[in-house]
């Protein structure tokens, strides 16, 4: 019998904020029982697995992704939504590295998967950030990725310490976003 209080939803919430903590990397159900304060195949009461727990882990975080970039966006359009958006990505990720780990590379399950259903509304938040450039249907796959990898990659650095050279991070953030708004004008020109 499950634990009284304990259920699926707060497993997955504390073994989220232990990937935050130690790293997703170092995610271990042992760490997570203890930090319950339950043994370890009383969380098989919970989750089937440690790969269950990451996942429930990268639904949550792609979740919380999807709220904090919509509100961050609402409103705003150009380059302030694309600041807007920028910021608040940046933002989970450095607040949450351990869950956003977990997000990169999880595969779906279906149409109805719920990873799948938060990540289709991030995506359709960045595709409404090019639209408000007027990026042609034809260059749209190459301009998510675009932004999606050069946001990921200075956020990634940036909560992994990898700026150690300089500690004018936001300076250079503010560069960055300056320098995307100046390609993404310049491709809906072309």
């Amino acid at each position: 019998m499950p634990r009284a209080g304990l259920s699926k939803t707060e497993v997955v919430a504390a073994g989220a904020q232990l990937a935050d903590e130690v790293g997703y990397q170092n995610l271990a159900l042992s760490a997570l029982a203890e930090k319950l304060g339950v043994r370890t195949p009383s969380l098989y009461k919970h989750i089937d697995s440690l790969a269950d727990l990451q996942r429930g882990i990268a639904t949550l975080a792609m979740t919380e992704l999807d709220l904090a970039v919509r509100d961050a966006m609402h409103g705003r359009s150009g380059s302030a939504a694309l600041a807007a958006f920028a910021n608040a990505f940046r933002q989970y990720v450095i607040t949450h590295p351990g869950r956003y780990a977990a997000t990169v590379g999880a595969g779906f399950y279906g149409p109805e998967d719920p990873l799948l259903q938060s990540g289709s509304r991030v995506m359709d938040s960045i595709q409404a950030v090019l639209r408000g450039y007027h990026i042609p249907e034809s260059e749209m796959v190459h301009a998510i990725r675009t932004l999606r990898c050069t946001l990921h990659g200075f956020a990634t650095l940036q909560a992994s310490d990898g700026f150690q050279w300089s500690d004018d991070a936001e300076t250079s953030f503010d560069w960055m976003i300056r320098f995307l708004d100046r390609g993404l004008t310049e491709i809906a020109r072309a």
